[in-house]
């Protein structure tokens, strides 16, 4: 899902409390974020990747486990891996995780600093920013069946006559299941419609 203004500009408000970068996973469902952005060091964020960290990550499995906020260096989960202590090497030294939403669609919000342990006021901000990404984010209501059958159709490249025709219903019924399926995905045209769905996993 790519990031929209409102997302970006409440991002931003994530850098005047994260000097090293942030990381954030919104609404994530079945291990996949439907909205991931990070501004921590390219280095830290290729050797994570290329490690598969997240896998092995305390502070993900105190997000995806409790919510609320709470420093790193509070978390009282083991870390058999080190990953606290290679991310300080890269200049994360100090960090903080905040977790919010269900559990079927959480959100994870990161911060890190080097100089100095993140104050109880930084970790209120926290919260707050992370919860109004949550929502900022929230996907649209689940499409149905037919919405999506009909959505698929215009992804494979058949034109309304032919879709309809192969679903046997008339072009203005095949129409009228478009019509709908943009307003759930609160999209101004079909082909936006298609990518909408395809961003939140729906096609």
């Amino acid at each position: 899902m790519t990031l929209t203004r409102e997302l970006s500009a409440i991002l931003g408000e994530l850098e005047g409390i994260a000097p090293v970068g942030y990381s954030a996973g919104l609404h994530i469902r079945f291990a996949t974020p439907l909205v991931y952005h990070s501004t921590y060091p390219e280095p830290w964020r290729k050797h994570y990747s290329d490690n598969a960290y997240y896998l092995r990550d305390p502070v993900v499995f105190w997000g995806i486990g409790l919510s609320g906020a709470i420093r790193w260096s509070e978390i009282p989960m083991p870390d058999p891996f080190g990953v606290m202590q290679q991310a300080a090497r890269f200049g994360l030294t100090y960090g903080a995780v905040s977790s919010y939403g269900p559990i079927t669609s959480r959100s994870i919000v990161g911060v890190a600093r080097g100089d100095r342990e993140f104050s109880k006021q930084e970790l209120a901000v926290l919260t707050e920013i992370t919860g109004r990404l949550h929502i900022a984010a929230r996907p649209p209501s689940e499409l149905t069946p037919a919405q999506v059958e009909a959505l698929q159709f215009i992804a494979n490249g058949d034109r309304h006559t032919a879709a309809a025709a192969k679903l046997g219903i008339t072009e203005s019924a095949f129409k009228a299941r478009l019509k709908s399926a943009r307003i759930r995905l609160e999209a101004r045209t079909t082909s936006e419609a298609v990518r909408k769905a395809r961003e939140y996993g729906m096609l």
